[in-house]
């Protein structure tokens, strides 16, 4: 069975690999939209149409389900996406449930991209689970394309997530696949107390469960 991915530039690329690494006996199709990343300061309207192309190409190529590896999109335009193609979408967003059992001093630090804060969706994981804590959203605007361009130095990283750190955040929600890649760098900046958190064991988790009702 092909299985496919996408994302606005290489981070659902960690995804895609986790992906590989459950599945070895499927086919794993990634794409990415690296012409027109990041889309972390874009619309939602200025980012279907660039989104639907690609996800097209995706079903052409016979992928039965596709893993919207972007938490921008999935924040913003899962649903007009699933109206579009008829295929199961998996999609990705901040682990706002997850990060409320989880911490202890009930200060959760998330990182994620301007159009995923802002999004419906994510008010929405924040009303419904973190009313109750303190949360802070650390400027992260710029990750994704340093990331992209492997362009981000550690002096950055700690810049940003420092401020946090010292309010007492003992979860570190990344709402970005893109910031995958640094999760190790984020964790060195933090002590053994705070957790980093993101979703692509539940990705694997939910993509079981549509593969055994495809198969």
């Amino acid at each position: 069975m092909k299985i496919g991915v996408f994302d606005s530039g290489v981070g659902g690329l960690s995804v895609a690999n986790a992906i590989e690494k459950a599945f070895p006996e499927h086919k794993v199709i990634f794409k990415n939209d690296a012409e027109h990343m990041p889309y972390a300061v874009r619309s939602p309207e200025e980012i279907l149409p660039l989104v639907t192309p690609v996800m097209q190409s995706l079903v052409d190529e016979g992928c039965q389900v596709i893993v919207v590896a972007c938490n921008t999109v999935s924040t913003t335009l899962i649903e007009p996406l699933r109206e579009q193609f008829d295929v199961p979408l998996i999609s990705v967003e901040p682990l706002m449930k997850l990060a409320s059992e989880m911490t202890k001093t009930d200060v959760i630090a998330v990182c994620a991209t301007p159009t995923t804060l802002a999004s419906a969706h994510y008010a929405m994981l924040k009303e419904t689970y973190t009313s109750q804590c303190t949360v802070i959203e650390p400027d992260c605007s710029n990750w994704s394309l340093l990331i992209e361009h492997h362009d981000i130095e550690e002096q950055h990283i700690a810049d940003c997530i420092k401020p946090a750190l010292d309010a007492g955040a003992d979860v570190i929600v990344l709402g970005c696949t893109h910031y995958h890649w640094i999760e190790e760098e984020i964790a060195a900046l933090a002590s053994d107390a705070v957790a980093i958190i993101q979703p692509e064991a539940f990705i694997i988790e939910e993509l079981t469960q549509v593969l055994e009702q495809l198969q």
